[in-house]
């Protein structure tokens, strides 16, 4: 059997690391108390830890380690936090590095910092970005591994990925092609695919579409034959899902949220041992609260007496908050009606002492353009709503909720209108029965993003994209939308719409995070 200097020393070399005599040394003495199956974990990750920070010398130094020690017995610190909101400006970018096949942090990478606006080679990132993070996830799928060992290669079930520009390169008539690319549109009515090495024009008269609602800006799937310069679309289609188990087993760090532990506090064992304890935690959500509507306030305090015998997690209010666009002297209305809203909620001590209240703004609220990720409603506009209910947060669109173990992204958009009105296939002029919700969330999963769409129709801030990014799937995504109210489950993922809370009968969502399940609920008269 190894000693545990010599399993140190493997395990390290097999990376292709040297360990500094101290180093070393210092991981003995922090791992000789432990068995040697938990030994052979913690080497392990250290060792993923170290891989992932990108360093220039094989050499390991004593304060490396350390750090990594650190980092891996530092979750206890996490574990005690149960529930956490994050803003689309704090979360983590990650990119990632085909040499390592592994996601490293975009700080780690380069010495620049992030700008809200950019640079000239930010809208390329971007774009390089999403597209190589679904490709290495589609590569790694069964459909497109070939496996290591084959006996008999006639009888693989396995199909290999094109690259353009092997078509670019080709003199010939290519039969049975299949392309991972973005689907665009350089040229008035000529479509392209587009991937990191090149682009060639795409003809879609014969194409048969498969599984969502295509429009430009897409990473697409396509199958077809390539003839003078042009590649014949036969079938389209979306890039295999994932789900966040399989991509969390191949990329234990990925966690996008702010978390002290050298894994994603989705793998954490304490958390879950919690979140399935707390049987009663329920997170409510309300999609436009518009708080200068009389009746919209009367049922807010019905709902609030309803829930105050039984408060819950939190309540997530979602805008927009007036009725109307704000336009000049309007702030003081949005000012007052917070004021309104401050004074209703003080009412109930049972729900200020144990229920949060967050705030996501709508596209119509004060703050910055109609750019995604959209910052917090400004304090200014707030008066003195803050000193009546202290506990309230107001987060970015979107957000990120993390209780226990689990991810919830919050998403307002009126998304489902645009995918269909930029559809190059319109399904529900072909199909008897056709399901939107359901093809616009299998839409967004393949994509692994918020917002498949052209840049024009739905602008972001080039080096924030990460913030709309669906990788790995959150456990929850709500996209409050002025679409009728969906509940559709799929990759082990849960997309809801709670409805507009004024257009849809004043009907809302309740999620309860230890059963993962959705309600549909609606206030009466009487809650």
């Amino acid at each position: 059997m190894k000693t545990l200097k010599a399993s140190i020393i493997s395990a390290f070399n097999m990376h292709g690391y040297t360990l500094r005599s101290d180093a070393l040394k210092f991981l003995q003495e922090q791992l000789e108390s432990l068995s040697p199956p938990e030994q052979q974990a913690d080497i392990d990750k250290i060792l993923n830890h170290i891989v992932g920070q990108n360093l220039t010398s094989p050499l390991i130094e004593k304060s490396i380690v350390e750090t990594a020690y650190k980092s891996l017995h530092s979750s206890a610190a996490d574990d005690s936090v149960l529930f956490n909101v994050c803003d689309a400006f704090s979360l983590i970018r990650f990119t990632f590095n085909a040499d390592f096949k592994k996601f490293m942090t975009w700080s780690s990478l380069h010495d620049k910092s992030v700008a809200l606006h950019g640079r000239a080679n930010s809208k390329a990132d971007m774009l390089i970005e999403r597209f190589r993070t679904v490709h290495q996830r589609t590569a790694r799928h069964k459909l497109f591994a070939a496996p290591a060992v084959s006996s008999d290669m006639s009888q693989s079930s396995t199909y290999s990925l094109r690259a353009i520009e092997h078509l670019l390169g080709s003199s010939s008539k290519e039969e049975n092609v299949i392309v991972l690319g973005i689907l665009t549109q350089l040229k008035e009515g000529q479509f392209f695919l587009e991937d990191p090495t090149g682009v060639v024009r795409v003809n879609l008269k014969q194409a048969v579409y498969k599984g969502g609602l295509f429009t430009e800006n897409n990473i697409v799937l396509a199958e077809g034959f390539y003839e003078d310069k042009i590649f014949y679309i036969t079938a389209m289609g979306f890039p295999p899902p994932e789900t966040a188990d399989i991509t969390l087993s191949h990329f234990p760090n990925l966690c996008v949220t702010p978390y002290a532990a050298m894994n994603s506090h989705r793998l954490s064992a304490n958390l879950k041992q919690a979140e399935e304890g707390n049987t009663d935690a329920m997170l409510v959500f309300l999609s436009d609260v518009w708080l200068d509507q009389l009746q919209v306030m009367q049922k807010l305090h019905i709902l609030f007496a309803g829930y105050s015998l039984m408060p819950p997690t939190c309540f997530v209010f979602i805008g927009n908050f007036l009725s109307l666009p704000i336009i000049g002297s309007q702030s003081k209305t949005f000012e007052d009606c917070f004021s309104q809203l401050g004074a209703m909620i003080s009412e109930f001590p049972t729900l200020m002492k144990n229920s949060q209240f967050i705030f996501v703004p709508g596209p119509n609220d004060p703050g910055l353009p109609h750019i995604l990720p959209r910052p917090s409603i400004p304090p200014s506009f707030l008066g003195d709503f803050k000193k009546k209910v202290p506990k309230a947060i107001f987060t970015s669109n979107p957000c990120h909720i993390q209780y226990c173990t689990q991810d919830i992204v919050v998403f307002r958009e009126d998304i489902i209108s645009k995918m269909c009105r930029n559809s190059i296939y319109t399904p529900w002029e072909h199909e008897e029965k056709v399901d939107i919700p359901n093809l616009f969330v299998k839409t967004a999963i393949a994509n692994g993003h918020l917002l498949p769409l052209p840049l024009n129709v739905a602008p972001v801030y080039w080096e924030y994209d990460h913030a709309l990014s669906l990788y790995p799937l959150p456990d929850v995504v709500v996209c409050a939308d002025k679409y009728d109210p969906y509940t559709v489950t799929s990759s082990d993922c849960i997309f809801f719409n709670p409805g507009s809370l004024p257009r849809s009968n004043f009907s809302f969502k309740v999620y309860f995070p230890s059963a993962k399940q959705v309600e549909d609920s609606e206030i009466t008269e009487e809650q």
